[in-house]
C-alpha cells in the first residue's frame, strides 16, 4: 500500500506503534489551523488521531501541555507516538462528537436550549477551573507558545485588532486616535491588574464548543496549545458570550454559579467578585472579536462572520447599559456610536435608526443559503454526465488508476454500496489515498461556493462499468460533504446503477 510522502510519515509511526499498517486512513477536516488530521484504523474498528503539523513550536507546545495534563489528571487525548522531528504526532481518538454538534438545536433555535444540552454546558463548564488552577501549578511555561503570559503586549494587539480592523472599517465613524488609545491603555492596565494579586492561574485562549470533545459522555478539551498564564474570565467571556450561542441571561448566570462551585473546591472563590470581573474581560473580549468580525465579515465580506456582528453589538449593548465602560470614557462614546447610528441590518438593534447601515447592500454579501452539491458516478464507457445547471460542470475524477474489484468472480455483480467491495477496496487503500486528495479540494470548493452564495457544484468519479470504484468514491464523498455542511443540498446520481436520490439537513 502506497501513500502520499507526507501521509507517510503517520503510516510510519502507526506501524512502529503497532507493527502493522493502518487499514483505513480517512482525513478529518473542519479545524481553522493548516494542521492535517487523519483517523487512522485497523480491521477491528480502533482507530487513533494523527496529526501533521506545520508548526514546531504549535507542535512542541501541544505535545507538551497534554503530557502536563495528564500528570494533572485531566481530560485531554493521550499522545501515543511522535516523530523523531515532532512534526507528526499520534494521539487517542476521542470521537467525532464535538460539544457544538450536540448543542446545535439550541443553538439553532436562538438560545431554547434543551434540559439535556444544559446539562452538557453545565459539565463542560465544570471541567474548566481544574485546567485554570490545576493546570498551572507546576506548568513549565516555556512550553506556551508563542508567549508564557497574557501580557500588556499580547492585550493591545488584540485591542488594536479591534480599532484597525473594525473601526476604521465604518465610513460613518470618525474617531480620535489619540484619545482612544488613551482609553486602550487604561484598559489594559485594568485587566493586567486582575490577575496581580493572585495564584497564577491558566486560560486556554480557545475555549469553545467546538474544541470540547464527548467522549464516554465526559467533556475531553483539545486545541489548547495557544494557551498562556492569565486571569480565568478570559476563558468564561469567551465561552459564555460567544454571539453565535445565543445563550439566555439565565442559563449564563447558572453557568457561572456552576463555575464559582467548581472553582471553589480548589480554591476560595468569591462570586460576586468573579462576576465583577467578568463584566471587564466579557468586554474586551467583545472588542477582539469585532476586529475578527470586521476583518473576516466587513473586509473579507464572508457571510458567516458578517451575520455575527448584530448578536456581538448587542451583547456590547448590555455591558455599557450596566456601566462596565464608564471607566473609559471614549471609548464608551464611540461604541455608543456605532450601536445607536450604525446598527446592522436583521434585525436592527433596540434603539437604533434602521435606516443606517454598517454591512454592505443584501445582494453584495457572500450568502450561504441554497447550494446543492450534484455528485455522480459513471461509467467511461458511456460519457461523462452532462450538467443540467448550465454551468457547464464541475470536477470529473479518474478512478480508473486504482485497484478494480471487478476483475474478481467474486465483485463482479456486486457494487460500490455492497460490504464486500467497500472491505476490498478500503483493505487494499488504493482508493482511500485516492480520495485523501480529492476530499480537501471538494471542502475547499464547497467552503467558496457556500460564502459567496453559489447554488449549483458538481462532482463526478467515472472508472470502467460505474459500479465498483466510482460508486465508492461518489457515495463517500456524499457522506462526507454532508457530515461536515448539514446545510447544503446533496443530489447524489449512481447513474449506471439508476439510483437517484437527494440528501439534505
Amino acid at each position: 500500500m502506497s501513500y502520499a510522502p507526507t501521509m507517510q510519515r503517520l503510516i510510519t509511526l502507526y506501524k512502529q506503534l503497532y507493527s502493522a499498517e493502518p487499514t483505513s486512513v480517512e482525513p478529518i477536516t473542519g479545524s481553522g489551523s493548516p494542521r492535517q488530521y487523519y483517523r487512522l484504523s485497523n480491521p477491528s474498528g480502533h482507530s487513533v488521531i494523527g496529526t501533521l503539523g506545520t508548526s514546531l513550536e504549535e507542535n512542541r507546545a501541544f505535545i507538551g501541555l497534554t503530557h502536563h495534563f495528564e500528570e494533572c489528571q485531566l481530560p485531554v487525548p493521550h499522545i501515543l507516538a511522535v516523530s523523531q522531528d515532532q512534526m507528526a504526532y499520534l494521539q487517542s481518538d476521542l470521537g467525532s462528537t464535538s460539544l457544538y454538534q450536540a448543542i446545535s438545536h439550541g443553538r439553532e433555535s436562538g438560545g431554547h436550549y434543551s434540559p439535556a444540552e444544559q446539562q452538557l454546558l453545565h459539565q463542560a463548564i465544570a471541567a474548566l477551573p481544574r485546567f485554570q488552577i490545576v493546570g498551572a501549578r507546576g506548568l513549565d511555561t516555556t512550553l506556551c507558545y508563542p508567549t508564557p503570559h497574557m501580557d500588556g503586549m499580547s492585550i493591545m494587539f488584540d485591542l488594536n485588532y479591534f480599532k484597525y480592523c473594525f473601526l476604521k472599517l465604518l465610513p460613518a465613524i470618525d474617531f480620535n486616535e489619540i484619545s482612544l488609545q488613551h482609553d486602550l491603555e487604561r484598559l489594559t492596565a485594568d485587566i493586567l491588574a486582575l490577575t496581580a494579586d493572585t495564584e497564577p492561574t491558566l486560560i486556554l485562549r480557545d475555549f469553545q464548543a467546538r474544541n470540547v470533545m464527548l467522549a464516554d459522555r465526559q467533556p475531553y478539551l483539545i486545541d489548547y496549545q495557544g494557551c498562556r498564564l492569565g486571569p480565568v474570565e478570559y476563558d468564561l467571556a469567551s465561552f459564555l458570550w460567544q454571539a453565535s450561542a445565543h445563550y439566555p441571561a439565565e442559563l449564563r448566570d447558572q453557568l457561572i454559579s456552576t463555575y464559582v462551585q467548581a472553582s471553589s473546591e480548589l480554591r476560595p472563590t468569591d462570586g460576586t467578585q468573579l462576576r465583577q470581573r467578568l463584566q471587564l474581560m466579557v468586554l474586551f473580549r467583545l472588542l477582539q472579536v469585532l476586529g475578527a468580525y470586521g476583518f473576516r465579515g466587513l473586509h473579507e465580506r464572508k457571510a458567516y462572520f458578517l451575520r455575527s456582528i448584530p448578536p456581538a453589538l448587542a451583547n456590547l449593548q448590555e455591558l455599557l447599559a450596566a456601566g462596565t465602560a464608564d471607566s473609559y470614557p471614549y471609548l464608551k462614546q464611540l461604541l455608543n456610536e456605532i450601536i445607536n447610528t450604525e446598527p446592522l441590518p436583521n434585525p436592527p438593534l433596540k434603539g437604533g435608526n434602521p435606516g443606517a447601515r454598517v454591512l454592505p447592500p443584501e445582494g453584495e454579501i457572500e450568502e450561504a443559503n441554497s447550494l446543492t452539491v450534484t455528485i455522480y458516478s459513471f461509467s467511461y464507457k458511456k460519457g461523462i454526465p452532462s450538467d443540467p445547471s448550465g454551468n457547464g460542470g464541475g470536477y470529473v475524477f479518474d478512478c480508473r488508476s486504482t485497484h478494480n474489484p471487478g476483475r474478481y468472480e467474486p465483485y463482479k455483480h456486486l457494487t460500490g454500496l455492497d460490504h464486500e467491495v467497500i472491505d476490498f477496496l478500503e483493505n487494499d487503500g488504493e482508493i482511500l489515498q485516492f480520495l485523501s486528495h480529492v476530499y480537501p479540494l471538494a471542502e475547499h470548493h464547497t467552503e467558496t461556493y457556500i460564502r459567496r452564495g453559489f447554488t449549483s457544484l458538481m462532482f463526478c468519479f467515472g472508472c470502467t462499468g460505474g459500479q465498483h470504484r466510482s460508486v465508492y468514491s461518489a457515495q463517500h464523498l456524499a457522506e462526507h460533504l454532508h457530515r461536515l455542511y448539514p446545510q447544503i443540498k446533496i443530489h447524489l446520481i449512481h447513474r449506471e446503477q439508476d439510483i437517484d436520490l437527494i440528501i439534505e439537513k
